[in-house]
């Protein structure tokens, strides 16, 4: 544990960044599963793995073991040269992925995944604008600032920003009027999850492939929040839906940061030298901690127990019946809480009975727990936030 209290730590933090997050005043210092500890000792249940990140939980020894050798053998190399294990981690990617997305370009984050598949499509379609779903999240540099919803984030930076229209998610209606014959990109989240867990049904995405194929542009599946996450390794594989262009980052390094932006070989074939690049994306470190995310995934069948136990945990929330609770839905591993009151004081409570979660939206609580999670982990989230709600 570290030599100084968790409150010390907090105030140093505050002290030496710049203002721009939403602290939680605690001090976390160490994780083992879904388990992880402040500097004080207090031990926390982990549903939020860092956003979506550590889905596989904390420590992981097949992570672990394979960032170690890789550590021993070589950290970086540019995309120029050829790497054995990035040439492994592509295999695996491109073994997964919905059928015919055969090329991946690997980043640092998800933003960055985001912003390379922006440049892709602008560069192939030959056009211009943009359509993306209201309560979109898509990142927050300047490409995918724009197709992201939230004014907060945009406004700021408004005049710096592509044009994008934002229409109703899970409305086709809305989304066919939008698109024209001017339209390069059509963005979406398979599931909702920044705007607060909302799973569309198979006909909306369905409806949407047509429609952005009818009009000659291009579909982007933004997955960096339910790639892995929602029982398939990609959501859209539920509804047999293949975009132009896939995206995700947060669970595929289980904490190591790394983005994949996967293509058709049509789109692949028209990009050219120099058009996008980055000097650490695709680096061996990177790309042994995902290859071991990916292995460990499918050896220990964490899909289908992902599938079982947010099942489970859905059914349980539901089964409280509680009269502050508007909704429950999601997806897999993927949850969220509609509250009928503000969720930030519920959030704080789980938090002080030693459970972390998130917020989406300012009623939505939202859970995303390591894949790991058992039933009995389960029943405590479900008591604790009982307890909480009162």
């Amino acid at each position: 544990m570290s030599q100084l209290a968790s409150a010390d730590i907090v105030q140093r933090d505050r002290e030496l960044q710049p203002p721009l997050y939403a602290k939680r005043d605690i001090a976390l210092v160490r994780g083992e599963g879904v388990y992880l500890w402040d500097s004080d000792g207090t031990r926390y249940l982990d549903l939020m793995s860092n956003y979506g990140v550590n889905i596989l939980g904390h420590n992981h020894p097949n992570v672990t073991a394979a960032i170690t050798q890789q550590a021993n053998t070589l950290l970086n190399c540019h995309q120029s040269f050829a790497s054995d294990v990035r040439v492994a981690l592509l295999e695996k990617l491109v073994s997964v992925a919905p059928a015919g997305l055969n090329h991946v370009f690997l980043s640092n984050s998800g933003t960055e995944a985001i912003e390379a598949a922006l440049k892709f499509a602008w560069i192939t379609s030959g056009r211009t604008k943009l359509v993306a779903a209201k309560r979109g999240y898509h990142g927050r540099t300047l490409g995918s600032l724009a197709a992201t919803a939230e004014k907060k984030y945009r406004e700021p930076f408004e005049a710096e920003l592509t044009t994008a229209t934002h229409v109703t998610y899970g409305n086709i209606d809305e989304l066919s009027a939008a698109v024209d014959d001017e339209t390069a990109i059509v963005i979406l989240e398979p599931v909702q999850g920044e705007g607060g867990i909302h799973v569309p049904s198979a006909e909306y995405l369905q409806a949407a492939r047509e429609v952005v194929t009818s009009k000659g542009a291009l579909l982007i599946f933004d997955e960096v929040q339910t790639g892995f996450r929602t029982g398939a390794y990609f959501a859209c594989q539920h509804t047999g839906v293949v975009p132009d262009l896939l995206v995700t980052s947060k669970g595929l390094g289980n904490g190591v940061p790394i983005g994949a932006t996967f293509m058709s070989a049509g789109i692949a074939e028209q990009l050219t030298g120099g058009v996008h690049g980055t000097t650490f994306g695709g680096n061996p470190l990177a790309c042994a901690a995902a290859l071991a995310t990916l292995e460990t995934l499918e050896q220990d069948n964490l899909l289908d127990h992902s599938t079982e136990i947010g099942t489970y945990l859905v059914d349980q929330i539901r089964a409280l019946n509680h009269p502050k609770i508007r909704d429950v839905r999601g997806k897999g591993m993927m949850i969220g809480i509609e509250l009928k009151m503000r969720a930030t004081p519920a959030l704080r409570g789980l938090q002080q009975r030693g459970v972390l979660a998130l917020m989406a939206g300012s009623l939505v609580l939202r859970l995303l727990p390591p894949l790991i999670l058992t039933q009995e982990q389960a029943d405590v989230a479900v008591g604790t936030l009982a307890e909480v709600l009162g």
